[in-house]
């Protein structure tokens, strides 16, 4: 389960790299929730995360949520500490301190520039962030970490991204027209003539021969002449037989048997 959890981290974690350019070190915004339910389960944040996101990590939080954690007491005292140890960024509250609902929501706004990654246990919030495209969420669920699957509006803002990079622009297309010499077809369901293959090259092509055939005169007397025979003088080629050598001692006995018989 471990491993699982590990391999589908690390899958998500190349959606957000590859679609919305995010780098280490992983910039964590955490509010009290997040503190409060690590501390009842006793996992070390800022050694897990690390682990489980597989590089470095800066985990923060705003002076909103401080005072907001600060607010509720001792019920909460202990994620209370934990939260006072990280990276306290500026959230323009200063002056008037927001809900820590309110004050994540306006450092995850314009897409998210900042890259963060949310961590919350507030359902609220966390539905909030899931219909902010390009912001990873993460929750503890039992006794571990989890970076929950890229939201709907994330995935549709990649698809829409990658779309863009792949097709031309309008002056990119403009440049591509007077590259290629022209305005193109106006008429695109007019579909251009294929030229037919050409034949092959005459002076390559090696003649026929013709076939020599007998030629028989219509009155008799002569007999069938050929081409050759024509050019030759109409002389008949005659084949000649191979004469059979016979061996002395073949043709001693042979002169002997016939001595007899005579």
């Amino acid at each position: 389960m471990k491993v699982k959890r590990y391999k589908h981290a690390r899958k998500y974690l190349g959606f957000y790299r590859n679609n919305f350019n995010f780098r280490e070190p992983h910039q964590i915004l955490v509010d009290g929730t997040f503190t409060q339910m690590a501390l009842l389960r006793k996992i070390n944040i800022k050694e897990q995360m690390p682990k489980y996101l597989g590089g470095e990590v800066q985990l923060t939080t705003t002076n909103c949520i401080l005072s907001e954690v600060e607010a509720l007491g001792k019920a909460v005292y202990g994620g209370y500490l934990i939260l006072k140890r990280y990276q306290v960024r500026r959230c323009g509250h200063k002056e008037k301190p927001v809900s820590a609902f309110r004050c994540i929501m306006s450092m995850i706004a314009d897409q998210n520039k900042n890259h963060y990654f949310v961590a919350t246990q507030d359902p609220d919030l966390s539905a909030a962030v899931n219909r902010m495209a390009g912001t990873p969420l993460l929750y503890i669920h039992f006794n571990a970490i989890v970076l929950e699957k890229p939201s709907e509006s994330s995935v549709t803002q990649a698809t829409a991204l990658t779309t863009r990079k792949v097709n031309p622009t309008d002056s990119e297309r403009k440049m591509l027209i007077e590259l290629m010499g022209g305005e193109g077809d106006k008429d695109p369901k007019k579909k251009r003539k294929r030229k037919g293959p050409k034949g092959p090259n005459p002076l390559s092509v090696k003649k026929k021969k013709k076939k020599l055939k007998d030629v028989h005169s219509g009155g008799g007397g002569g007999g069938p002449v050929d081409g050759k025979d024509g050019e030759s003088g109409g002389k008949k080629r005659t084949r000649r037989r191979k004469r059979i050598k016979i061996a002395p001692h073949v043709k001693e006995h042979m002169s002997h048997a016939q001595a007899v018989t005579s």
